[in-house]
């Protein structure tokens, strides 16, 4: 059987974090993560796309204190990914043509960029695909998904 690969979701990654209005499912999100730890049978990579999110949704945080508690958690969070102590690696991406065609044309979905904006599924959504497209394209005997609590994003995992 291939090697599991799991693309962490921002919405993983905010309830994590505990951000507020964006972490209503945290107790489940940190049972899952738990047991994918306990499983060692999928590896967890961090989309690049899924720390800028977040880092959006902190920098909109209105209570200044919790901001910048948010803030310091993501901020210890990717030190550990740095120092490689985190659960997951990051998912390290060219940020290139290439990557930028692949977002327009909605990489292996079937449908554009513009499709995709008008059915609701977002750029960042959209690229964590491409990052897991590129992903799968540089790898073999490896199956990936996401692991996201977006509906419409699951859809496409």
């Amino acid at each position: 059987m291939a090697r599991g690969v799991e693309f962490v979701d921002t919405s993983i990654l905010c309830n994590l974090l505990e951000v507020p209005g964006k972490c209503q499912d945290r107790e489940q999100v940190i049972d899952d993560l738990k047991k994918k730890r306990d499983r060692r049978d999928t590896d967890l990579l961090l989309p690049v796309t899924a720390i800028i999110e977040t880092g959006n949704h902190i920098a909109q945080v209105s209570d200044g204190r919790a901001r910048r508690s948010c803030a310091e958690r993501l901020s210890a969070v990717l030190t550990t990914v740095i120092e490689g102590k985190a659960p997951w690696a990051l998912n390290e991406v060219e940020w290139d043509a290439a990557h930028l065609q692949a977002l327009v044309n909605g990489g292996n979905t079937g449908s554009s960029l513009i499709e995709h904006a008008c059915n609701k599924l977002g750029c960042g959504d959209l690229n964590i695909l491409i990052e897991r497209d590129r992903y799968l394209a540089r790898t073999s005997g490896v199956r990936a998904t996401i692991w996201t609590l977006d509906e419409l994003l699951s859809s496409y995992a």
